[in-house]
């Protein structure tokens, strides 16, 4: 959309623009016919499979219980 929109008329038809935008479209705003902001849609990210691998780990005892949690649960329970 090459022509401004103006303020007044995004407010009364924001839904209709965001669809716009989030179908890849920029909205110029202006103010009295003259270009001040443009409206874009944000890039988006994609997510790629593996991209942590060899970062995260998960300790050896992670299935062990917490004795020591435990423990200090039981003795505020006396």
């Amino acid at each position: 959309m090459n022509t401004p929109v103006n303020v007044h008329d995004l407010k009364t038809h924001y839904s209709k623009y965001l669809e716009q935008v989030m179908h890849g479209e920029e909205i110029i705003l202006g103010k009295h016919g003259k270009p001040v902001a443009k409206i874009v849609p944000l890039p988006q990210k994609s997510r790629k499979p593996g991209a942590l691998k060899g970062r995260i780990w998960i300790a050896e005892d992670f299935d062990e219980p917490l004795t020591d949690w435990m423990t200090a649960i039981e003795q505020k329970k006396r």
